[in-house]
């Protein structure tokens, strides 16, 4: 028995992925320096390596991540999937309990104090959410297409959404869509993201253009334009997915002729709304598609079809969500980044003074401890949430373009180790990691760029904090050494 088990512990260390464990260091690496550059103070001066600072501090983190990272590795990557669930109902109940425990933060519930520490439950969620999507993905008869499976996979995702979103936390909820990815994996079909990406296209163009009318045509930009994209999205969802059927070109033939012909009119003879022609060709439309499903037997025109209702219904209920729905400044944020408002001493604050402070990093950047940006204290939050624009002053367009790279190796290799797994398990749950990280990435540096909305997430490995960083450490290294057990013969006994 010892004579196996040291065999299976050196397979073990022998199969482990050494480029994403070098990639996670080198990372921390240059999480750290960006860290002391963000947190240094001249006035107060200080050594950057004391406990005191924050960048001390952030040592303890990153040691105490490579224990938690070394345990495990050194646990049986079984574990994982057989507690998959366990992990998951026991982060659900941190999660509800999280609002009523936590302190007020800033408006928010969501950190948990423990004598002089505090930890952010959301962080440790998204792997317990991966596991346990993992775990229901991988069994025996699963089928996404099956309404049962489809909605007990949507639950298993949507229910941590929903507590965090109570703690007041809807960046950390927001992350949780990123799954969505993964079940595209898994056979989801495109059309799915592609309503997502409509809904997105809606919304940003019917807030940005609501208010503009077309000339002498008392008609919204944004309603013609999100309503033209609903027949033409309508049309070409037909075309993709239900073959050469003649019912995409009779749309395009007669809806969209009849909608020229109207804009024509009421441009050049008796200017009138056109939307109510337009959603009368919605709804003409909708009953066609319904008529064709009937006759053919075909569901797929009458899935479309609802596509279609949904759209309006989204787009006219997009203002009443901004408006009513969404927080004072989370509404704010949203018309700034749309262009609506220009509040450079308020919630477009945070994001001009980042955009200075890279901009000003120029090619090769400032140097470490010398971005003027960063040390007097322009950028709030520049260690946490806005930390990459320390890496564009102090490092310039060179170091920010390496720090990416970084990530894109990452990802890169995440994809890599999950395509090679010969478990359904292992590849779900190296793709929700793979998901999880490209999220993180892609809307911080978003909103520190100004080109998505400030949500408050951190930058993986790079913001300070031991929460996200424990968080993402337990994400990658479950996920390393699920992989490097890949190669074992697993006995029974």
């Amino acid at each position: 028995m010892e004579r196996q088990r040291g065999e299976k512990e050196k397979g073990v260390w022998r199969s482990l992925d050494w480029w994403t464990i070098l990639l996670y260091m080198a990372l921390l690496a240059f999480g750290w320096i960006s860290i002391c550059g963000a947190s240094y103070d001249f006035d107060q001066g200080g050594d950057i390596f004391s406990f005191e600072a924050r960048s001390g501090m952030q040592i303890i983190w990153i040691a105490t991540s490579f224990a938690l990272g070394l345990v495990l590795l050194l646990l049986n990557d079984q574990i994982y999937e057989t507690f998959a669930y366990v992990f998951y109902a026991f982060m659900l109940v941190l999660l509800f309990v999280t609002p009523f425990v936590a302190p007020d933060i800033k408006g928010s519930h969501s950190w948990i104090k423990i004598g002089p520490f505090s930890f952010q439950s959301a962080e440790f969620a998204k792997c317990a959410t991966a596991l346990a999507l993992a775990r229901f993905m991988s069994s025996y008869g699963y089928d996404f297409s099956h309404w049962k499976d489809c909605l007990a996979t949507l639950t298993i995702i949507f229910v941590p959404l929903g507590l965090i979103v109570l703690q007041s936390e809807t960046g950390s909820a927001l992350v949780f869509l990123s799954f969505f990815l993964v079940l595209y994996r898994e056979g989801m079909t495109g059309s799915v993201l592609f309503a997502g990406v409509a809904a997105v296209a809606y919304f940003v163009i019917g807030v940005r253009y609501g208010e503009v009318m077309m000339g002498y045509i008392p008609t919204s930009v944004g309603e013609f334009l999100v309503l033209g994209l609903v027949i033409l999205f309508t049309a070409g969802m037909v075309r993709v997915f239900c073959g050469k059927s003649p019912v995409a070109l009779h749309i395009m033939r007669y809806g969209g002729g009849l909608v020229a012909l109207v804009l024509c009119f009421s441009w050049w003879v008796i200017p009138f709304d056109v939307k109510w022609v337009m959603l009368g060709v919605c709804a003409g439309m909708v009953v066609y598609l319904c008529y064709v499903a009937l006759r053919e037997h075909v569901a797929r025109y009458f899935y479309i079809a609802l596509f279609a209702v949904g759209s309006v219904g989204f787009f006219y209920s997009a203002d009443y969500v901004l408006n009513e729905v969404l927080e004072p400044h989370q509404r704010v944020r949203i018309n700034v980044l749309l262009g609506l408002e220009d509040d450079p001493s308020g919630a477009g604050y945070n994001v001009n003074q980042a955009k200075i402070a890279i901009g000003s990093g120029g090619l090769r950047g400032k140097g470490f401890l010398n971005g003027t940006q960063t040390k007097l204290k322009y950028v709030p939050e520049q260690d946490t949430d806005f930390i990459f624009c320390t890496v564009g002053e102090e490092e310039g367009f060179w170091g920010a373009a390496g720090v990416l790279l970084l990530f894109l190796l990452l990802t890169l290799r995440l994809i890599h180790l999950a395509e090679r797994q010969p478990y359904a398990f292992g590849r779900i749950y190296g793709y929700s990691v793979m998901s999880v990280f490209l999220f993180h990435v892609f809307i911080n540096v978003g909103m520190v760029l100004g080109l998505t909305p400030v949500i408050g997430i951190p930058l993986p490995f790079f913001s300070y904090g031991g929460s996200s960083l424990w968080g993402f450490t337990i994400l990658l290294f479950v996920f390393l050494r699920i992989d490097a057990g890949r190669n074992l013969v697993r006995r029974n006994d």
